[in-house]
């Protein structure tokens, strides 16, 4: 099958879904009203709860859903083959993640804002409230500590995007404080940031600006941690209008329009040929060079089930329910938004997800470097890439770079600015997480402060400290920083190997984020089962995300040679069992709690404020 149709018929099928799945479970299913009183303006507080603009709002959450999820997964999973990748992602997103996105969303509306995990108290009953708490908690501080070094790594491989994703800053508080005044248009100030971005990605990597970006790039892990965990907290602490929401909304606005440029690349690749790999030289025809599938790759594991965790964000991820009902549900001006809020932003990433295969699985046929100034060419560009089973996150990026890359120049785009500007785009995703993470974290610290010790009267409360905003933040910082110093298993304390300490629990990440998602559908489920919606469209993917994870876990703690269990790593294999022990308490809480629930409304529920 040609890259080009592919990308069609994706495209296509995720617009047709989203306005016929889409708009049955909103208006059939979930009954989005427009005369609800969102949380935004119930609670308004102008630091979290800020009733914002739907194009402001679907970028800050498509900007804080995708990170690097939707890249490095893919990137790796088409190692299996571009076919079962695509089916997937397509059928996944459609039907498993922005079900799951949506969901998460909606419910956290009625509820206050209130994230899943506190939710599910209430819906289930308290101690599943603390056991989903512990799985949230430990998942944000798996990312709060990796992504410091993910972003450390793409700035080292891709120096030139340093400046640009610094600059984004300043232009993100000025882009706040002219939207915080009253009648002003957004039109003039996403203009002025797109241009300013793209001028930094073309000019960013001159002159002094090469020194500054070399010298940057050439910290420490550690150095990059503490930065970038710093500039978290005062992102976490900030009134959502003065930093997070508009450099969310500026990093979109790159982002698609980067999306954009790859769509033009793919069209003008597929009917006139790539960039000629030497000059004046005849342009290079598009196809796709990846095998359609490709059941037992070198040292990989089974496909089935590590296919599903593999590709997580371009699918569906646990990870956005906190999004969802962590900050986007705080900022939602009205109910109806929330479908192309939480099921389009989903779709949104399917499709990046699917134009990544068609980098890495066609984009890289059309020239990759070698060594020795030898260029590869199509199938033997990617068994080049490919040849072996890899999981690390460099080889991933640098097989999506230069295929899109490569996209990119067959628009007339020259190589150095093609692979600054998909550094910026990689670093820019990555960027976002982090500082949406470490405010869901400080969220989730307070609702742990709430449930262990709750407040009372004329008592002492000795975890004032963590329910207030700076407290709460600072602990996830310090946790997360704390985690990352720690070096890397067998390897002594110094400053190049700490800030890497993430990685020590980062193998069972993909694992534990799939399994939250099973529990947010849970969530979701009984909370419609108690006011006797239907829920069959989700029993499905609820059942596939609590089995498929706890059997790659099993699989990776205890199976084979190559096994957590038989390396001798018994940190990640009792981490692992705990994750799987509090599963299976959940869903035995679940299940004993389901026949006796359905169409009575929990004990405490919120009844959502209708405007007059």
């Amino acid at each position: 099958m040609h890259p080009l149709l592919i990308a069609l018929l994706a495209g296509v099928g995720f617009i047709i879904a989203y306005h016929t799945y889409g708009r049955w479970l909103g208006g059939k299913i979930f009954r989005l009203s427009a005369n609800a009183v969102c949380p935004s303006r119930e609670l308004a507080d102008g630091t979290d709860y800020v009733e914002t603009s739907k194009g402001v709002l679907f970028g800050h959450h498509f900007a804080s859903i995708a990170g690097t999820g939707p890249i490095v997964g893919p990137a790796i999973a088409i190692t299996w083959g571009w076919f079962p990748a695509m089916l997937w992602v397509f059928f996944g997103s459609i039907f498993i993640g922005a079900v799951h996105d949506f969901g998460a969303l909606v419910v956290s509306l009625r509820n206050r804002g209130q994230t899943v995990g506190d939710i599910a108290g209430r819906v289930l009953n308290r101690r599943v409230r603390l056991l989903f708490l512990c799985i949230l908690f430990l998942a944000l501080t798996i990312v709060l500590a990796i992504f410091g070094l993910v972003i450390a790594s793409v700035f080292k491989m891709f120096p030139s995007a340093i400046i640009p994703c610094v600059i984004q800053i300043p232009i993100a508080v000025a882009i706040g404080v002219w939207l915080h005044r009253q009648g002003r248009s957004l039109k003039l100030p996403s203009i002025v940031a797109l241009a300013v971005m793209y001028l930094t990605v073309i000019y960013g990597n001159e002159g002094f600006l090469f020194d500054l970006n070399s010298a940057m790039a050439a910290w420490s892990p550690i150095t990059w941690v503490v930065v970038l965990l710093s500039y978290s907290y005062i992102a976490s602490v900030l009134p959502v209008w003065t930093l997070l929401q508009p450099r969310d909304y500026i990093n979109s606005l790159q982002l698609i329009s980067v999306l954009g440029l790859l769509v033009l690349g793919l069209l003008v690749a597929s009917f006139a040929g790539g960039a000629s790999v030497v000059a004046g030289g005849e342009r290079v025809a598009l196809e796709l060079a990846a095998p359609a599938i490709n059941p037992n790759p070198v040292g990989a594991p089974a496909m089935f089930p590590f296919l599903f965790i593999t590709i997580a964000c371009g699918a569906i991820s646990g990870f956005h329910c906190l999004v969802s009902s962590g900050t986007s549900s705080k900022q939602l001006k009205r109910e109806p938004d929330a479908r192309f809020i939480g099921y389009g932003a989903m779709l949104t990433e399917g499709f990046l997800a699917t134009l990544v295969i068609l980098a890495c699985g066609a984009g890289i046929g059309l020239g990759i470097a070698a060594g020795s100034g030898a260029t590869l060419m199509g199938t033997e560009a990617w068994q080049h890439h490919y040849g072996t089973w890899t999981s690390g996150l460099g080889p991933a990026l640098g097989a999506f770079v230069g295929g899109s890359a490569n996209f990119l120049e067959a628009i007339g785009i020259p190589a150095g600015v093609a692979v600054a500007l998909m550094g910026v785009f990689v670093a820019s995703f990555a960027g976002t997480t982090l500082d949406t993470a470490c405010r869901l974290q400080r969220y989730i610290v307070q609702e742990l402060a709430n449930t262990v010790a709750p407040k009372t009267d004329g008592s002492t409360d000795v975890l004032a400290w963590l329910r207030d905003k700076h407290g709460a933040t600072v602990f996830a910082v310090v946790v997360a920083a704390v985690m990352a110093a720690i070096p890397p298993a067998g390897q002594e304390w110094s400053l190049a190997n700490a800030g890497r300490g993430g990685l020590i629990l980062w193998p069972i990440f993909g694992a534990t984020n799939q399994l939250l998602g099973g529990l947010s559908f849970l969530v979701v489920a009984f909370y419609l089962w108690r006011r006797s919606v239907p829920i069959w469209f989700m029993v499905g993917p609820m059942i596939l995300l609590l089995i498929l994870p706890a059997w790659a876990m099993t699989l990776q703690a205890f199976v084979g040679a190559n096994s957590w269990m038989a390396q001798g790593n018994f940190l990640l294999v009792g981490v692992a069992v705990m994750t799987m022990v509090l599963e299976a308490w959940m869903v035995v809480e679940a299940i004993k709690l389901f026949p006796r629930v359905r169409g009575v409304v929990e004990e405490g529920a919120v009844q959502p404020a209708v405007s007059g």
